[in-house]
């Protein structure tokens, strides 16, 4: 090379760092956003419930919703941006989600906000994996792809607890600009300018990916998705109807039925939404089996202690938010950590212990105090005593988790994989916390109606009046605190499941992390 072209590379790969450095930064804020989504929501709902006169049944709806039709439509996003170009889906998407957040801004009543909610889900579903593949053929295998999947992952974990913090702030503002707004309004209309400013932005950041041949798999979309919707909503109808209602039956069945066809179909289609060879890897398949567990209890984790702090601990939407601030600290601090440990240590071992750490932290939180025999007395939990402890080990154990995962989930995919590959993993993720909020409040449900017709009988059997307001907040409050507990512990066995299944079937070494997956295109 003449001093010319050496000069030339040298000046170059500076460039070509710093592109990759803010594509990295575009796709995370992506990712950012439509994560903390599942759970920004999660304060706002009694300020929702009051304002458009939510029923206390439908009112879950506002979080499951969401990541019901997100988990439900990423497998058709991630297939979609294999075959029409990834940048293209991903703004597309990005498109869709702040149009969807402005309607739920807006939303004058019950309906409109659900089905705004939905739609923000697939927005979602069309970026979140499209946002995965890019990083997978961007960056090269080995440290600078760890590097970017610990920052990538650290943004799906930490915005479940960003969320929290971001939705506390907001709810608790009157008004914007000398505008008043509700704020929990505020919640989804911050999602506007920022969908709409990184898809304008995307075009000068990122590179098209290779369009791959196929077409897209319908039957597979509507059988697939109509299948776990159904399936998610009998969970749900179960726990405020039971399971022994026709309904909930119903809906179980049917999506049963709809899942079963759709493994049909996939099985005989030449271009199946969803290649079975994607699971064909054992160590990637167990890693999309722990990425459903895991979030299914940390998204319950998140639902049930917002709660519980702001009805039982009495703390504002703010405060609530602040409380979550040290898993944030913690994420980032354990995702950073795992991407230079994979280097070194194979995924079982930082996973497998992460999943361990992550079952003992949520065990801790069912050790949260409560009385619900009579007399009942007003016993709760202290933030530093019985919940900081918690949530500081949690984040630990999921930054270990989640890096580790997501660095094996996508390990020796297929260039023309990489979207579906991507959307599995997301699909897993969505899901399972969709399925894990469903099962679990049908856990706690069933434990806080139980709770109340025993209370409720036993007094009536002593001869006691109606009780005073201030009694029976109390006696609610009480009963929460049990249900959340009781769901706490069913998520901790769910924790214990992902990692033994983790210790088991995954076995892929450090050493191979470093030659995986497809060569990086460089943007710039």
């Amino acid at each position: 090379m003449t001093a010319t072209e050496i000069a030339a590379v040298e000046e170059t790969t500076p460039r070509r760092q710093r592109h990759l450095g803010w594509a990295l930064v575009l796709i995370c804020i992506a990712q950012l956003m439509v994560v903390l989504d599942s759970t920004i929501a999660n304060i706002a709902l009694p300020f929702i419930q009051k304002d458009l006169h939510f029923s206390t049944a439908t009112l879950t709806w506002v979080v499951t919703g969401y990541s019901l039709t997100f988990g439900g439509l990423l497998l058709l996003g991630g297939r979609l941006g294999d075959l029409y170009g990834r940048r293209r889906v991903f703004m597309a998407g990005l498109v869709l989600f702040a149009v969807a957040s402005l309607v739920g801004g807006i939303a004058g009543n019950e309906a409109i906000l659900l089905i705004a909610r939905g739609v923000q889900g697939s927005g979602a579903a069309l970026a979140a994996p499209s946002a995965l593949a890019l990083i997978t053929t961007t960056f090269p295998a080995g440290p600078a792809r760890n590097r970017a999947f610990a920052v990538y992952a650290a943004m799906s974990g930490v915005g479940a607890a960003v969320g929290l913090i971001l939705g506390g702030w907001l709810t608790g503002l009157d008004g914007v600009f000398g505008l008043g707004i509700d704020g929990w309004r505020l919640t989804f209309l911050i999602n506007v300018p920022i969908g709409i400013i990184a898809a304008i932005v995307a075009p000068m950041l990122l590179a098209e990916s290779e369009r791959h041949t196929g077409w897209l798999d319908v039957p597979g979309a509507l059988t697939g998705t109509g299948g776990l919707l159904a399936v998610v909503y009998g969970l749900t109808r179960a726990g405020s109807d039971g399971w022994g209602d026709g309904q909930t039956i119903a809906f179980l069945i049917a999506g049963v039925a709809l899942l079963s066809i759709f493994a049909v179909i996939e099985s005989r289609v030449e271009h199946p939404l969803l290649p079975f060879r994607v699971f064909a890897h054992r160590s990637r398949a167990s890693s999309f089996v722990a990425m459903m567990l895991l979030p299914a209890a940390m998204f319950a984790m998140f639902f049930y202690l917002s709660q519980y702090v702001q009805l039982v601990k009495g703390y504002s939407p703010l405060h609530t938010g602040v409380a979550f601030l040290p898993f944030c600290v913690g994420m980032v601090f354990a995702a950073t950590m795992a991407s230079n440990l994979v280097n070194r240590i194979d995924p079982r071992y930082l996973a497998g212990i992460g999943t361990l750490i992550a079952a003992v932290s949520l065990w801790g939180f069912s050790r949260i105090p409560h009385d619900t025999t009579l007399p009942i007395h007003n016993v709760a939990g202290s933030y530093w005593g019985h919940v900081f402890p918690w949530v500081v080990t949690m984040s630990f154990g999921m930054g270990l988790t989640f890096v580790t995962v997501t660095l094996t989930a996508v390990h020796h995919l297929r260039p023309e994989d990489s979207g579906i590959g991507s959307g599995v993993l997301n699909t897993m993720q969505q899901v399972g916390g969709a399925l894990g909020l469903a099962i679990l409040s049908t856990v706690a449900t069933h434990v806080m109606t139980s709770d109340t017709s025993s209370i409720t009988a036993k007094a009536s059997a002593a001869g006691q009046g109606k009780p005073s307001p201030d009694v029976l907040a109390m006696i609610q409050h009480q009963v929460f605190a049990h249900g959340a507990t009781t769901a706490f512990l069913v998520g901790s066995v769910m924790a214990i499941v992902g990692s033994a299944i983790i210790w088991i079937f995954l076995n892929v070494k450090h050493q191979e992390l470093a030659t995986d997956g497809p060569e990086g295109v460089h943007v710039g």
